[in-house]
C-alpha cells in the first residue's frame, strides 16, 4: 500500500489546515488508518486514528476537541482537520496504514504554525 500526504503549510496560531492521505494499491489489506506527527527533538507521537471498516476513532488528549479525523473509503482517502492549531502542533505529520500484514508510512508533510 502506498500513502501520499497532503495538505500541510504554514498557518497562523488559531488557524485551520486539513491533511488528506490517499491510499493506493492493495487497499483491501488496510484495518485502520492515522495519523502521527514528530517535532523535532521528539518521538513520533500517535495523534489520531479510525478503524477502516467501523469508522471508530481515537485521538490524542493533546488534539480532542480540536482535530477530526475522517475516511471516505470509496475514495481511499483519510482526512486530519486540524482547528485552533497551536505552535506546540508543528511537527512532521505521517499518514499510517495498519494493514492485514503489516504497516505502511507515508513520506511526510510539514505543519508549521506560527505566532
Amino acid at each position: 500500500v502506498q500513502l501520499v500526504e497532503s495538505g500541510g503549510g504554514l498557518v497562523q496560531a488559531g488557524g485551520s489546515l486539513r491533511l488528506s492521505c490517499a491510499a493506493s494499491g492493495s487497499t483491501f489489506s488496510i484495518r485502520s488508518m492515522g495519523w502521527y506527527r514528530q517535532a523535532p527533538g521528539k518521538q513520533r507521537e500517535l495523534v489520531a486514528d479510525i478503524a477502516r471498516l467501523t469508522g471508530i476513532t481515537n485521538y490524542a488528549d493533546s488534539v480532542k476537541g480540536r482535530f477530526t479525523i475522517s475516511r471516505d473509503n470509496a475514495k481511499n482517502t483519510m482526512y486530519l482537520q486540524m482547528n485552533s492549531l497551536k505552535l506546540e502542533d508543528t511537527a512532521v505529520y505521517y499518514c499510517n496504514a495498519d494493514l492485514i500484514w503489516g504497516n505502511s508510512w507515508g513520506q511526510g508533510t510539514q505543519v508549521t504554525v506560527s505566532s
